[in-house]
């Protein structure tokens, strides 16, 4: 059978070959950060990271103000994915939504189930996330091993994992709450929203003045001042053109995407993952914290992100995409397993008064994750071709499904 594969747009070319580089990056500074903990320099360069500066320490300036410039760039990503993406059409959309919705629910139940009543209960949330860098970065290293609506199934998948996240940490990691300022902070944000919606400004600059007070007025809240950036994004206008350069959203996401990659995610790798390994290592990594985070992301992604896709197919919800089978599914199940960035977000949240509580989660994050990359990238490898054409190769458009009615469901 001829294989056909999908068309991708230029705009998610872009963004592929962006993650994929910023993956190799990530991984080079986590091992920097690795050494310089466990060296002689290790008490300096932890000590650097707590160093005050205008009120707030080295790390929290990355993780509260830096960290925001990111999910700024996550929440274009996801308006774009909405209007113009995989998630635009409500059909296509809902594999991957409900995709997420199995894997962050499943690692989460693994870590409860293991740490119920017990001190690191909360850190139910770090399963929860996948790592859209790392995960595309191995996608890329199997090039057209795999097919075209992998990269896109995954892609989708991790971005509503991410905004899944989002949530989690704006409803269950807020550890006091100013009406105030909270207040403030979405009157800002619905003013934003008025100059798009209703005084079509396109200028970009009133936008990012509008989203550095709400990032302050977020901050003072309690609520997690990241959560302004996304905020932000979804106040920024769109145009809902596939490729459109001259919408303010899509110049801001492509302005971002470089020092996104390559300065903002190497710098919180470097502050958040010098990670003391001492003496009882072994130990930690077998405590039922650790072993909630691992088992949740090797073991609860898969079955989570597989079994959720199976049951929507079986009950006719929605389809798989042509050339993707069960065990592409289960593959990208595989991948979702790496946590890392929002995993260690969620950690620094969950854990923030007991340092030994973050050091081991981080250690088994790094575990999970590698374990997760290295078993995905095998099994792609192994079972990653494509199986079928997925569209039309004269209209690029989607096949309707056969006379049968088939979904799929029955492909192996």
């Amino acid at each position: 059978m001829i294989v056909i594969q999908r068309a991708l747009s230029r705009t998610f070319n872009r963004f592929f070959e962006s993650e994929k580089a910023g993956g190799i990056l990530l991984i080079a500074c986590t091992l920097m950060s690795l050494l310089l903990a466990n060296s002689p320099l290790g008490h300096d360069y932890l000590h650097f990271w707590h160093l005050q500066v205008a009120g707030l320490s080295v790390e929290l300036w990355v993780n509260d103000a830096l960290m925001a410039i990111f999910f700024l760039l996550i929440g274009l990503e996801l308006e774009r994915e909405l209007y113009s993406g995989e998630l635009s059409n409500f059909r296509n959309a809902l594999l991957p939504v409900l995709a997420a919705a199995g894997g962050i629910a499943a690692p989460a139940l693994i870590h409860f189930m293991l740490n119920q009543g017990l001190p690191s209960q909360p850190g139910m949330g770090i399963p929860m996330a996948t790592d859209i860098a790392f995960a595309l970065g191995v996608l890329a290293l199997l090039g057209k091993r795999v097919p075209a609506s992998l990269k896109v199934f995954l892609t989708a998948l991790a971005v509503m994992d991410d905004l899944g996240a989002i949530v989690v940490i704006a409803l269950f990691y807020t550890s006091s709450l100013s009406l105030a300022y909270l207040g403030g902070a979405l009157g800002v944000f619905l003013l934003l929203l008025l100059m798009n919606k209703r005084l079509r400004i396109l200028a970009l600059a009133p936008y990012v003045v509008g989203g550095v007070l709400m990032w302050f007025l977020m901050l003072k809240s309690g609520v997690h001042a990241t959560i302004a950036g996304v905020l932000l994004a979804f106040a920024i206008p769109y145009s809902g053109t596939e490729d459109d350069t001259a919408s303010p959203s899509h110049r801001l996401e492509h302005v971002l995407h470089f020092p996104v990659a390559f300065l903002i995610l190497p710098i919180f790798a470097l502050a958040n993952t010098g990670i003391v390994i001492g003496a009882g290592w072994m130990q930690e990594l077998v405590s039922p914290n650790s072993m909630g985070i691992i088992a949740g992301l090797v073991l609860g992604k898969p079955l989570g992100i597989t079994l959720a896709c199976f049951a929507a197919v079986m009950l006719g919800v929605c389809r798989l995409p042509l050339d993707l089978n069960w065990r592409h599914v289960f593959g990208a199940g595989i991948l979702g397993g790496i946590g890392f960035t929002m995993s260690i977000f969620i950690t620094n949240l969950a854990f923030i008064a007991t340092p030994a509580l973050v050091n081991a989660s981080k250690m088994a994050i790094l575990a999970a994750s590698l374990t997760a990359g290295v078993i995905g990238f095998a099994w792609l490898k192994l079972f990653g071709q494509p199986t079928a054409v997925d569209v039309d190769p004269e209209t690029m458009d989607f096949q309707p499904e056969d006379g049968a009615g088939r979904r799929g469901a029955g492909r192996s």
